[in-house]
C-alpha cells in the first residue's frame, strides 16, 4: 500500500523535525517546507494527503496559505499547528474548513492518530466523489 504523505510548513526547524520523525515512524512520507511561499509550491508539485501548518510565519502567514489552498482543494485536511493561542485566528481559520488545531507542547502521538484519521476520510470522500463522476460520464 502506498504511503501517505503529509506536508509540514513551519519556520521552526526543530519542531519540523520532530514532528517528521515522529511521523515517519509512524509509516507516512514527510516533506516540509520553512514557509508559506514554499508550501504552496510543494502543494502543486507535491501532492500531498495532508498538511500541518503553522499559523504564524513571516511572509505569507498561515491563515493566507490556508484561504490560497481552498481556493484549489477543499478537501485537502489541513492542520494549524501553533505554539499561541489566538481565538481570533482559530474562529478565521474554521472560515477556511481547517481539519483541526495542533499546540506544540501537546502530546504528538494523538495528533498523529488525529492526523491519520482525517487523511483516511479524505480519501474515501475523493474516492467515492471520483466514482460518481465515473458513473455520470457513462
Amino acid at each position: 500500500m502506498e504511503k501517505l504523505k503529509v506536508l509540514i510548513v513551519d519556520d521552526e526547524p526543530e519542531f519540523v523535525e520532530l514532528v517528521k520523525m515522529r511521523l515517519e515512524s509512524s509509516g507516512y512520507d514527510v516533506i516540509t517546507a520553512p514557509d508559506g511561499k514554499v508550501g504552496l509550491a510543494q502543494i502543486k508539485t507535491g501532492g500531498p494527503d495532508a498538511v500541518l501548518l503553522d499559523i504564524f510565519m513571516p511572509g505569507i502567514d498561515g491563515l493566507e496559505v490556508l484561504k490560497k489552498i481552498r481556493r484549489h482543494n477543499k478537501d485537502l485536511p489541513v492542520f494549524i499547528v501553533t505554539a499561541f493561542s489566538n481565538e481570533d485566528r482559530f474562529e478565521k481559520a474554521r472560515k477556511y474548513n481547517v481539519s483541526g488545531f495542533i499546540v506544540k507542547t501537546s502530546d504528538l502521538k494523538k495528533e498523529v492518530v488525529n492526523i491519520a484519521n482525517a487523511i483516511r476520510v479524505s480519501r474515501m470522500y475523493k474516492g467515492e466523489s471520483s466514482g460518481k463522476e465515473r458513473k455520470k460520464k457513462q
